[in-house]
Parts: C-alpha cells; sequence; structure tokens
C-alpha cells in the first residue's frame, strides 16, 4: 500500500468534515498547482503533476500511469493542431523577412495625418503585424524596435510611448490568423473559419479605443502633433506594403470560401512567407536555421501544454470542479449579466498571472458550458475570453508585452504603468462593449453563412 493509499483509506475520508471529502481532488489540485508555480516550476509541468496527484487520491500508480499516457497522446491527436507549428513558424519568417518595415510605412499612410501621428501609426502596424504574426510579443518587438527611434527623433514622451505600444501590440491576436484562436477553436470544438471570422471587429475596435486614448491624452502627456510627411508617393508606398497586405486576403479567402482548410493555410502562410521574405532581400538562407529552431521550441512549449492540459482536463472533470464552479457562481447570483461580470472579472485577473495558452486551457472547460447555459454563442464567448487575456498581458506581474515594450523601449515599468492606466481603462471600456453587443463579434460569421 502507498503512502497516498494510506493517507486516503475511506476510514480517513470518512472522519473529515461533511463536504470536505468530496471536495477534496480539487483541494489537491489547486494546492498543488499553486505550490509548482510559486516554486517556478515551468507551467507544463507543473499543470501535469498536479493533475497527475489529483488522480493518484483514486486509483493506483499503474492506472493512474496508464490514464496520463492515454491523454498525453489523445490531446495532441488532432489534424487541426497542425496549424500551430506553421502559423509560428510562419509568423517568425515575418519577423525576419522585412514585413515590420513595410507595414509600417503603409500604417503611416492611415494614420499620418492624425494629431500624434506616429504613435497612431505604431498602433495600426501593431495591429497589421500582430495579426500576421500571431503574436504580440513579436508585434511589440518589433514595431516598436523601428517607430520607437522615430518617436525619439521628434522628441516623443518614451514612456506613453511605450505604454502605446504594450497596450495596442494584443489587437493583433483578435485579428485572424491568431494562434490563440486556433487553440480556442481546438477545446471549444468550434469552427476555426468562423472564429477567425469573429475576431476582426474586436480586434479593429481594441486598437481604434487605444487611438481615441491618444487623441484623449496626447497633449497632456505632451505627445508632439504634427503629422508625417511621407518620404515616397501614397502610391509606391502602398505598392510596397502590399504583397504582406496580400497574405491575410490569402489566408483568410482561402479559408472563407473552402478553397483550403485553417491547417492547410497555416502551410501555404509558411512558403508565403519564405518567398517574401528572399523577395525582400531581407531573409537570407543562414537565417533559416535559426528561425526554425525558435519555432520548434516555442512549438514544444505550447504542445507540451496542450497535452498537459488534457490530463488537467480530464482530472477538473473527474474532480467535478467545472460543476462546482458553475454552482459557485450561479450561487452568488442567478442574475446571467451579473455571471458574466464575474466571469470577466476572474478571467482579467487569470490573465495579469497566467499566460494566455494555458489559460485558455484550463478556463475555457470550465465557463463556456455555463456561457452556453446563459445563451452565450461559443463565439463570441470565445472572443470575450481572449479578449480578457489580451489585456492581462499587458498588465503587471506577468505581462509578457509589457516587459518586452519597456525593454524595447529602455524605460523603467513604473513610468509606463502610470502611462498606461488611462488606456487601461479604455480597453476597459471597448471590452464592455464587447460583451454587451454580441453582434460584434457574430456579424461577419453571420453574413457568411453561421447559424450557431
Amino acid at each position: 500500500m502507498t503512502l497516498m493509499d494510506i493517507m486516503f483509506t475511506q476510514s480517513f475520508i470518512d472522519n473529515m468534515p461533511d463536504g470536505l471529502a468530496d471536495a477534496m481532488p480539487a483541494i489537491v489540485l489547486f494546492v498543488t498547482l499553486a505550490i509548482f508555480l510559486l516554486m517556478g516550476v515551468p507551467i507544463a509541468f507543473a499543470i501535469g503533476i498536479s493533475a497527475f496527484f489529483t488522480i493518484f487520491l483514486d486509483f493506483p500508480l499503474d492506472k493512474v500511469s496508464a490514464l496520463v499516457s492515454q491523454h498525453l497522446a489523445s490531446g495532441l491527436n488532432n489534424f487541426a493542431m497542425l496549424a500551430l507549428p506553421f502559423f509560428i513558424f510562419a509568423g517568425n519568417l515575418m519577423n525576419r523577412g522585412g514585413l515590420a518595415k513595410r507595414l509600417i510605412n503603409f500604417a503611416m499612410i492611415l494614420g499620418g495625418k492624425l494629431p500624434g501621428s506616429l504613435a497612431h501609426v505604431n498602433v495600426i502596424a501593431n495591429m497589421m503585424f500582430g495579426s500576421l504574426s500571431g503574436s504580440a510579443v513579436a508585434a511589440a518587438a518589433a514595431i516598436g524596435g523601428i517607430v520607437g527611434p522615430l518617436q525619439d527623433d521628434q522628441k516623443y514622451p518614451k514612456d506613453f510611448s511605450c505604454a502605446v505600444n504594450v497596450a495596442s501590440c494584443p489587437s493583433g491576436l483578435l485579428i485572424p490568423p491568431s494562434n490563440i484562436l486556433i487553440l480556442y477553436a481546438l477545446v471549444s470544438q468550434t469552427s476555426v473559419q468562423y472564429l477567425f471570422l469573429s475576431g476582426y471587429l474586436p480586434g479593429i475596435l481594441m486598437g481604434v479605443g487605444i487611438m481615441v486614448g491618444i487623441l484623449i491624452f496626447g497633449k497632456k502627456f505632451k505627445v508632439p502633433q504634427k503629422k508625417i510627411k511621407l518620404e515616397k508617393s501614397v502610391w509606391q508606398t502602398t505598392i510596397e506594403a502590399f504583397p504582406s497586405l496580400f497574405m491575410v486576403v490569402i489566408i483568410m479567402g482561402g479559408i472563407v470560401w473552402g478553397v483550403f482548410t485553417a491547417t492547410e493555410a497555416s502551410a501555404i502562410a509558411v512558403v508565403y512567407s519564405l518567398v517574401l521574405g528572399f523577395a525582400y532581400k531581407e531573409l537570407k538562407l543562414k537565417d533559416l536555421p535559426a528561425t526554425l529552431i525558435d519555432s520548434v521550441v516555442t512549438t514544444s512549449i505550447v504542445l507540451l501544454m496542450i497535452a498537459t492540459s488534457s490530463i488537467l482536463s480530464y482530472a477538473m472533470t473527474y474532480a467535478d470542479i467545472p460543476s462546482a464552479i458553475a454552482s459557485m457562481i450561479l450561487a452568488f447570483s442567478k442574475n446571467p449579466i451579473i455571471i458574466m461580470i464575474l466571469i470577466n472579472i476572474i478571467l482579467l485577473i487569470v490573465g495579469t498571472f497566467m499566460d494566455m495558452a494555458p489559460a485558455v486551457l484550463i478556463f475555457t472547460p470550465i465557463f463556456l458550458p455555463m456561457a452556453k447555459h446563459l445563451g452565450v454563442d461559443p463565439l463570441h464567448f470565445g472572443i470575450i475570453m481572449v479578449f480578457n487575456l489580451c489585456i492581462g498581458i499587458c498588465t503587471p506581474p506577468v505581462g509578457t508585452a509589457l516587459f518586452v515594450g519597456c525593454s524595447i523601449s529602455r524605460v523603467q515599468l513604473s513610468s509606463v504603468v502610470r502611462k498606461l492606466m488611462p488606456l487601461f481603462v479604455i480597453m476597459l471600456i471597448t471590452l464592455v462593449i464587447v460583451n454587451a453587443i454580441p453582434g460584434i463579434a457574430l456579424w461577419l460569421p453571420k453574413i457568411s453563412g453561421y447559424t450557431g
């Protein structure tokens, strides 16, 4: 008999206070997960080990090992998951292939006539590059690294410029193609095609909200109000950026019109990015091994989290945690609006402490059934969840986009956070709008044939 068998014999459980025995799996799961995370254990291993201990409460070691092995394998046994490594590789190729500079030049056409023009250019370029690369961090680094020196030359306040870069880079995670939307689609069993379409308007709304914030707070934070003079003509700048922009037409057009699936589109994105990078003469053959290694490392991390999260999902279902959390929230209020407010608050808090991928993997099985019960469409809820988590990566203590943005701009975190707060409020307002008006997320899918 193992130590765990001795500790959790039926007589021991019978002597527990009422309800504690039923709650023991949930307690073990969350306590061990918290302990491992506080110890600094990588999140994929923390998730897997805590799930292992939870299942170990009721099964012998040999059966637990078999269950864990099966779920590790089955969690990755999905053809649609091939889209993740391909889009990650395509994003890295774009980052090295000179797309960022051409998108910034094109953004100058769109935002160059507004007061505080370079700040608006930063937002528009982040929206475009973030959507193509599928990474907010890559957008913050690539766009911030190019626009930052231009802003310094024109005496833009570094802390506010950094805040704009940080606040706008997650908008590309809502605008497809987006790796995090693919992840949500896999977990929720929703259509990647329609989920991609549902992200366009909320992502644009997030970016436009930040631009409104620049107009409102620009003078207060001493942002130069002069407009940009283009070095090249509008026509020439557009022509140079057109191949990069046309990638969206190829990828989304092919998916929406049924020419190829999202998985096939990801492979096409890799080929197109390669061709474009070599055509721009900024991607060299010697760059490919490093780019490939970076992509493999990132893919391995994401896939390992997906595999261990499938074990966690089984453990949570076995421990009846989703229904327990649902009962707890429903006991607090029966009002659907209050319940959705609570879910949003929880997701906002989770986003400040946890990366987006594990958060989607862990909390989608918990909150999606509840949202469906309240009549919230799965596509709409996916956008709500990703929008909340996007805000989280801009905020301390674990805001990856915030730390990268500060590192690129070489400004102190504390001064950026102060300038970020007004933009954070605007992001919350746009989040409320997306929650309150389902049509923002569902209009494009519905006109494309989505019936819910």
